[in-house]
């Protein structure tokens, strides 16, 4: 019989930690300790009180921990000392049917990885899903992680070791999973529709209305049916919208939603995750005959990325009539007008008008998203609530000096266009850094016709300048402008710059933020509230009707529009979980009996 939390609550300090034995390899010290913080709420609060253990335990108790794990395909499977866990994760991973050159090529690696970090490589090898990565994905992470610096990689080791556990628990608890492999299986599913030139690449592109784009669109619908949404459609301008009516004729709705396009080699949860974990959500309503007081309108938005067309936003904003015709003549790199593919794709234009919402038939609207940053998993949280979506703004500049020869212009008389770039880059980064949660990038920098023996004569830049509130943003530019023209001036260079973009800051609607809060909080999670840096349709639906956000943990350092984007099961299960007790309002979880 799976363990259950009420036992481990109630069983003495001794058997407690039997119990938990196996759970982080060799090291019970780990599970005496965060016993202490008994009773759990949850089994998410227990991994969390473990993986505190570790955050609060000394520097050599963290190496110690790493050092008694097994190298992978190590000297302990060949000789059949593995911990019966670690047998079963290698098996799984195929590490215990290993060819002759596989076996060399990751001692090799192993030899390489322990010279340099003092300690053995760690992966969670039944990966994201718990059914174990390929050999092919295994040996391309230890190639990729032995590049990186030692107090990183310290970080990793943790990081998939508590990974490692997490499974480990789900396993010993017979946690059901259910929801959160299934949505993790739509999104694998989804992303074998690829632009051509990518796919060849093996590469996710999928840019608006496009073959891929299209069959994006026909894939989800076809899903949202199967899940038992009352009526599915997709809208004029390829938005899949999906409704679930509520118990009484005329209810207003709870909008949600993301977009399913992607930028170019990116990643596979960006945007989707959010339409998906809601379709889970109707589909557990439909099976169990439920219907909220309130209908459930999911969106999956056409665009949201403005990679073919510069039309960020557009599946969002033409819900609150802010489509703009001019969109319509662009053209993308082959030539191809936006009427022409909608065109194609059996869109009107003339009927975008028809698709704009009426705000007072709506409660608001909430998103899920993938966090895309580093935020929650170096703090080891699943769940982030979101407080304010950043204001920014974004230029596109040029300096201008003198080009002059390299070697004959001595350093007092040069007028480097590049020097002077560099120095706002410096003075941006150190500015928005005082702030503590502002940013300001430049992400595009260029020398024209620069030579390896010319000073630079120009050099051109972007500056994307972000920030939680308006006031803040504003202050962070009057700076970083301010700076640029006393640069210029004192180099005698002169420079010209276009504001190309400028988004309103996208506070929380207050009400909203706590049912999301309240929601985390009943499944055992701390609350952690962060600003969101980037950019979301949320923000364009703030602009007519209440809303907030959702965020859930990336795995691989929260990396996001990248191939390794990703999350777990476990951490989507969770933000499932979410979703249900915020459309229940926190009254009897009916969706949570299988809840540990």
């Amino acid at each position: 019989m799976p363990l259950t939390i009420q036992q481990l609550n109630t069983a003495p300090a001794a058997e407690a930690v039997a119990l938990l034995e196996g759970v982080y390899e060799h090291s019970p010290w780990v599970a005496e300790r965060a016993l202490a913080a008994r009773p759990f709420r949850s089994l998410a609060h227990l991994k969390l009180a473990m993986v505190q253990v570790l955050q609060r335990a000394s520097s050599d108790e963290q190496i110690g921990l790493i050092r008694v794990h097994p190298e992978l395909a190590g000297k302990a499977m060949e000789s059949n000392t593995l911990t019966a866990e670690s047998t079963n994760e290698q098996g799984k991973a195929g590490l215990t049917n290993c060819t002759p050159d596989e076996l060399a090529h990751i001692r090799g690696l192993n030899k390489a990885y322990g010279e340099k970090f003092g300690f053995p490589f760690i992966l969670a090898v039944r990966g994201p899903r718990g059914t174990g990565l390929a050999k092919s994905e295994i040996i391309a992470t230890f190639e990729r992680r032995l590049h990186h610096h030692p107090s990183f990689e310290l970080g990793e080791a943790l990081r998939n070791i508590h990974r490692i556990a997490e499974i480990r628990l789900d396993d010993k608890f017979g946690r059901d999973l259910t929801l959160g492999n299934d949505v993790w299986d739509w999104q694998e599913q989804l992303s074998v529709h690829t632009d051509p030139g990518y796919a060849e690449l093996g590469q996710l592109t999928v840019t608006y209305l496009t073959d891929a784009h299209r069959a994006c669109a026909a894939q989800i619908s076809g899903w949202m049916r199967e899940c038992g949404f009352d009526t599915v459609h997709i809208d004029a301008v390829g938005n899949v919208v999906g409704r679930y009516e509520g118990s009484t004729p005329d209810a207003k709705a709870l909008l949600t939603g993301s977009h399913y396009d992607t930028v170019r080699n990116g990643g596979k949860y960006d945007g989707r995750l959010g339409i998906f974990v809601p379709m889970a959500c109707v589909r557990e309503l439909k099976r169990q005959n439920r219907r909220l007081p309130f209908a459930f309108e999911v969106v999956g938005f056409a665009e949201e990325e403005g990679q073919r067309y510069k039309a960020t936003f557009l599946g969002s904003g033409a819900l609150i009539g802010h489509f703009d015709n001019a969109w319509l003549d662009q053209q993308d790199a082959d030539g191809i007008t936006m009427r022409d593919a909608m065109a194609h794709a059996g869109l009107k234009p003339e009927d975008i008008p028809k698709i704009q919402r009426d705000p007072s038939k709506y409660l608001g609207f909430v998103e899920v998203h993938i966090e895309q940053g580093p935020v929650l998993t170096e703090l080891d949280y699943p769940l982030g609530i979101v407080t304010s979506i950043n204001g920014s703004v974004r230029y596109v500049g040029e300096v201008i000096g003198m080009a002059s020869h390299a070697g004959t212009t001595p350093m007092d008389r040069r007028r480097d266009a590049a020097a002077a770039t560099a120095e706002l880059i410096l003075f941006a980064e150190q500015r928005a850094a005082k702030d503590g949660d502002s940013v300001a990038t430049v992400g595009m920098l260029q020398v024209p016709n620069g030579s390896i023996n010319v000073v630079p004569g120009a050099c051109r830049f972007s500056l994307d300048i972000r920030a939680p509130n308006n006031e803040q943003r504003d202050r962070l530019v009057d700076d970083i402008l301010a700076a640029l023209k006393e640069i210029c001036e004192r180099r005698s260079v002169r420079y010209t710059l276009e504001e190309t973009m400028r988004a309103a800051a996208a506070p929380s609607d207050p009400a909203w933020q706590q049912r999301w809060e309240k929601a985390v909080d009943a499944l055992g999670i701390p609350l952690f509230r962060m600003p969101s840096g980037a950019g979301h349709d949320a923000m364009k639906l703030h602009e007519v009707m209440p809303q907030a956000m959702l965020f859930v943990r990336g795995i691989n350092s929260g990396i996001s529009h990248n191939p390794l984007e990703s999350s777990t099961n476990d951490d989507i299960q969770l933000a499932v979980e979410a979703f249900q007790l915020l459309l229940d309002g926190i009254g009897p979880p009916p969706f949570l009996a299988h809840f540990v």
